[in-house]
């Protein structure tokens, strides 16, 4: 694969042949060859792209719905034509197994046609003015107005589809992007930022630049910068918030989630769900299943099967179209994810299947007994680790998902629906999937947690809304 470059006001820097930007190389995380460079721009890089991005943006926010839509129906064409591109570059670059990449791509496809729709479906409101005498006679129209510079801060773990939630509803309103991507997926990144060049988005509308989180930070801080959308980790995000305080942040941070099976639930489908959203891609998922807390009257019979199959979890080359877990993203990531295993283990905590490393290649992990304080129990393990426990009362499934400080997603395996609709209610997560495991995620539907898993929600509509501000004209009778 060749250089990943910049893209700043229409024009991609630093080449091959560009020796004024400097280039790091790109190592596969599964079997350590160099699979490219990227260019990685300095402080001058990114406050080109904040005034390019600056400059287009009083023209593309006047830029007809129509025409905004053509382009963002054009970017989805041609995101699907490099589809073969784009998955190869995730193997190579992020060890992503291949059948999770070729669904990344298809849904970063599937975001930006929901994106052109909204501007199809999106009309003024027109709120009720006679709700007393004073209003009588008037009547009053809610348009919505892009903000400006969006500034998108992405992690390596979805490069495509998570980059597409907040570049395409923020294009949809008319706003203007800077996107940062990850440097642990700054290949995916710049390939990316080629495509959606090439479908002929006016020069600044859409910028890319690699940078280091000191430049990435000063440019949330810089007035050119209206909003900031981030997705990355607990720290960072609300790092991030406290430093920007005069403008909108989003942030879509961590979780530890937590599947439930009832004894009503499907076990054996329980138990192969809860394998995948465990173990794909390593874990490396924000709703990753983390936890699974089962009824004690069916724990025996679920345990046999989950056992299984964890032990048969395909893992190993993520080119494999059979393989569901991959390496993990670096040594680094491996060495913490195994160091976290074994802290568990010396603290009593029982391993009921797989284990091992081999490389960046962490074996689908599961355990019991895990104590309360091990990070397992309550940290974000970010790797293919599950942790299995009884609990005897729906109070205390609640209970034990509440205690954590994250709340992203949780599932519950049940066919009850008042059962459903009590965990609704009262566990803290942004979502509850139900019948189904808590990795699943639908483009078009809100998404985001509580607490420390984050603030504000994605999923296009609700990245358009943030994007945007609403602002009220009241007419009196003329």
């Amino acid at each position: 694969m060749d250089t990943g470059e910049l893209l700043i006001a229409g024009n991609m820097i630093g080449g091959p042949c560009d020796g004024s930007v400097p280039k790091n190389p790109v190592v596969s995380p599964w079997d350590g060859r160099t699979v490219g460079s990227v260019a990685e721009g300095g402080w001058e890089h990114m406050d080109a792209a904040l005034s390019a991005a600056s400059e287009a943006f009083p023209a593309w926010s006047r830029t007809p719905r129509h025409s905004r839509a053509a382009l963002l129906r054009r970017a989805a064409q041609l995101i699907r034509e490099h589809k073969d591109l784009l998955v190869e570059a995730a193997i190579a670059e992020i060890g992503k197994p291949r059948s999770l990449a070729e669904g990344e791509v298809s849904r970063c496809a599937l975001t930006f046609e929901l994106s052109a729709s909204l501007l199809d479906s999106l009309t003024l409101e027109s709120p009720s003015t006679e709700i007393e005498a004073r209003g009588t006679g008037h009547w009053a129209i809610v348009e919505r107005f892009p903000r400006g510079v969006v500034l998108a801060i992405t992690p390596y773990n979805w490069p495509y589809n998570l980059a597409a939630h907040k570049v395409a509803p923020s294009l949809a309103a008319g706003n203007t992007v800077v996107l940062k991507p990850s440097g642990a997926s700054a290949l995916c990144g710049a390939i990316f930022a080629r495509i959606l060049n090439a479908a002929g988005f006016p020069a600044g509308v859409v910028n890319s630049v690699l940078c280091d989180a000191r430049v990435a930070e000063r440019a949330g801080l810089d007035e050119r910068t209206k909003m900031v959308s981030f997705t990355g980790s607990e720290a960072v995000g609300f790092h991030l918030r406290e430093v920007v305080s005069d403008k909108p942040v989003t942030l879509e941070l961590g979780g530890n989630a937590c599947a439930i099976v009832m004894p009503d639930g499907d076990l054996e489908f329980a138990s192969e769900r809860c394998a995948l959203g465990g173990y794909g891609y390593a874990g490396q998922i924000c709703i990753s299943v983390q936890h699974v807390l089962v009824h004690e009257s069916v724990v025996a019979e679920f345990r046999a099967a989950f056992v299984s199959a964890t032990s048969k979890c395909p893992t190993g080359d993520p080119s494999l179209a059979e393989t569901v877990c991959g390496p993990l993203i670096c040594a680094s990531a491996a060495d913490r994810v195994e160091s976290w295993i074994t802290e568990a283990t010396d603290s009593g905590a029982r391993l009921l299947a797989g284990g091992g490393r081999s490389g960046n290649v962490v074996r689908p992990t599961l355990l019991t007994e895990v104590p309360h304080r091990a990070r397992l129990a309550c940290e974000e393990v970010f790797g293919p680790v599950v942790t299995l426990e009884p609990f005897a009362t729906l109070d205390e499934a609640i209970e034990r998902v509440n205690a954590s400080r994250f709340g992203l997603q949780a599932g519950v395996f049940t066919s009850d629906l008042r059962t459903a609709t009590r965990l609704s209610r009262e566990l803290e997560v942004g979502s509850l999937v139900v019948g189904d495991y808590p990795t699943l995620r639908l483009d078009n539907m809100p998404y985001g947690g509580v607490k420390r898993s984050g603030m504000g929600r994605e999923g296009v509509r609700s990245t358009y809304e943030d994007a945007t501000e609403p602002r009220l004209m009241l007419v009196r009778p003329f």
